[in-house]
């Protein structure tokens, strides 16, 4: 157990100094820095001791962060495994058995894996609840089969938060089950979904008889709604943070017009203005849910709130550099980052879906935040067989 003279900012820079002065990151490759670094409770330092942290306040984070930065050390992945640190990685220290935290933590913060999330499906986005994959027991596990979709990094990913329905005879959100899935196990089928931008990060994902051993279960049978809650919250907050690059930045923006000679206007420089205030709000607003997690508090309404502003303030990034690129934004034409804001551009409306939409984060605002009166449901009600 750290001492408060240990938590201080100079002591735990002290601490980072003295880990890198005997983790040369120019003598160990990437792999086995970082694993290092995980075990001297120096990735999330807000989790607990031998599971990556310190067990100390999560607004001390920045501090570690920017020591292994000014060094030049290996850095884990957000890009790549954004799901697997901003969601998985959470959840499994919230609802996962002690077993489940040291078989799979420490390979989440190295990126040796790389997560997923099965939750949306063809008849189940905004109203969750109502998917149909179903996940069968037997003397040796379980057996699930169902279609997801909309799934980022499916392509990549070794594991899958998935949420099933393992009961059809009680009220929807009560038959639900959450596990961590295998994407490389027998019937499971990726498929590329092509987005507008071109790529395809987007996946549909056929579950064919997969069998998942009860130890991948993450939660107790039929809680599986309260811990994709928290996926759900998790999820919300790491949007509002941004802590995987979606699209582009304040800063971004401001070169654009510095190096198109546009940075002078009184119009750009309102719009400018307007988009750095958008990006406090959304720190702000980040920084408070933040804050609430170091006190242990799980994130809530707040980090709807989070969600809302940073997928907006990122449509409002992408109006302004249209405007300030004009015709040129329509085509590749060598310039320095211009097809980056093209892509941004096209990826723009889906800022509004991703992490639950704009409409869903406002219901929960509304409901939970205000006290307005819920909206009518007519599912209450047992799903039926």
């Amino acid at each position: 157990m750290l001492t408060g003279a240990e938590t201080t900012p100079d002591a735990l820079a002290g601490r980072v100094r003295a880990f890198l002065a005997s983790h040369d990151p120019a003598e160990l490759g990437k792999q086995e820095f970082l694993n290092a670094r995980f075990d001297a409770g120096l990735a999330w330092v807000h989790y607990p001791e031998g599971l990556g942290g310190l067990g100390i306040s999560r607004t001390l984070q920045s501090v570690v962060d920017a020591g292994f930065a000014a060094a030049g050390a290996p850095a884990n992945d957000p890009e790549r495994n954004g799901i697997g640190l901003g969601m998985a990685a959470p959840t499994i220290l919230a609802y996962g058995n002690d077993e489940q935290q040291k078989r799979w933590l420490r390979k989440l913060w190295t990126a040796e894996e790389v997560w997923c999330q099965l939750f949306s499906e063809p008849g189940a986005g905004s109203d969750l609840a109502a998917l149909a994959t179903r996940a069968v027991r037997d003397d040796q596990g379980w057996i699930v089969s169902g279609q997801k979709v909309w799934t980022s990094q499916a392509h990549q990913a070794k594991r899958g938060l998935l949420l099933t329905r393992t009961d059809p005879d009680v009220p929807k959100h009560q038959g639900l089950t959450y596990f961590a899935v295998d994407m490389t196990a027998p019937g499971v089928d990726v498929r590329p979904l092509r987005q507008l931008t071109g790529e395809a990060e987007f996946n549909e994902v056929f579950l064919t008889d997969v069998r998942i051993p009860d130890a991948d279960r993450i939660g107790q049978v039929g809680e599986g709604w309260k811990v994709a809650n928290a996926t759900l919250g998790f999820e919300r907050t790491a949007s509002g943070q941004g802590t995987r690059r979606k699209g582009g930045t304040f800063e971004d923006l401001l070169r654009l017009a510095s190096r198109l000679g546009k940075s002078g206007d009184p119009v750009v420089r309102q719009q400018l203005a307007d988009v750095y205030v958008r990006t406090q709000l959304r720190s702000a607003t980040t920084e408070r849910v933040a804050r609430a997690a170091a006190a242990g508090t799980p994130p809530g309404p707040a980090a709807s709130i989070g969600k809302l502003v940073a997928s907006a303030n990122l449509m409002r990034i992408a109006e302004v550099a249209s405007a300030l690129l004009g015709a040129r934004i329509a085509a590749d034409t060598g310039e320095p980052d211009a097809f980056a804001w093209t892509e941004h551009v096209l990826g723009a409306p889906g800022y509004r879906l991703a992490g639950g939409t704009d409409e869903i984060q406002r219901n929960i605002i509304g409901e939970r935040v205000l006290g307005l009166p819920r909206e009518p449901r007519v599912d209450k009600r047992p799903t039926g067989g």
